[in-house]
């Protein structure tokens, strides 16, 4: 029987130890986060400022635009500070939310892509009853079901990694809390019940 170990914080690693090296990719990972928050910020912009790009393909454009932007903020620039003041923990709350909201983004972006592809579908294949098939009532119907999956998907996914103490060191092998390394320390009554928990999302 593995020891229970109840933990407060992680220790994250870095990709090197030279501290100039850190500061270095946390400036980097600074400058290409804003790149990638101004590119999307911008696309949201044009899409609703232009009357000509009121769609439903270019609705469902700028929403996978605002959740690429939730997910970079998620992650990215706490781990640029991080690299550039030096510090190396993470408290058991804010891994969690980390892992919640960028699992959530994840999904929800996910669900966005399948309803994209049924859209461009229509649009090849239905040209002239894409208006009667495609509707306003569709898209906020889409949109409500994506982001509910992915609201039960993340909860029970959060739920289940952190529901009982951790088996091994509280040392996540990489610079913001990754999934796969909660799983590597958590006991393996979490890993199966995620196991199951993957499975049954990906057979619904």
């Amino acid at each position: 029987m593995e020891n229970l170990t109840v933990f407060t914080e992680f220790l994250l690693m870095d990709v090197t130890s030279s501290q100039e090296l850190q500061v270095l990719q946390g400036v980097l990972f600074l400058v290409i986060s804003l790149g990638a928050l101004t590119g999307n910020l911008e696309t949201v912009t044009l899409i609703m400022t232009d009357t000509y790009l009121h769609s439903p393909m270019y609705y469902f454009i700028s929403n996978v635009a605002l959740i690429d932007f939730g997910s970079i903020s998620v992650v990215v620039p706490r781990s640029a500070v991080n690299s550039m003041v030096g510090r190396k923990t993470i408290s058991l709350t804010e891994c969690a939310t980390q892992i919640f909201l960028f699992t959530l983004f994840a999904v929800v972006e996910i669900s966005f892509l399948v309803v994209m592809s049924y859209d461009h579908y229509v649009a090849i294949c239905h040209p002239l009853h894409y208006r009667l098939i495609i509707t306003l009532s569709l898209c906020s119907q889409a949109t409500a079901g994506s982001w509910a999956s992915g609201l039960v998907y993340s909860a029970i996914h959060k739920g289940t990694l952190f529901m009982l103490p951790f088996t091994k060191p509280s040392v996540i092998q990489q610079y913001f809390c990754d999934v796969p390394q909660i799983l590597r320390i958590s006991s393996p009554d979490v890993q199966y019940s995620e196991f199951i928990i993957i499975a049954v999302f990906a057979l619904s």
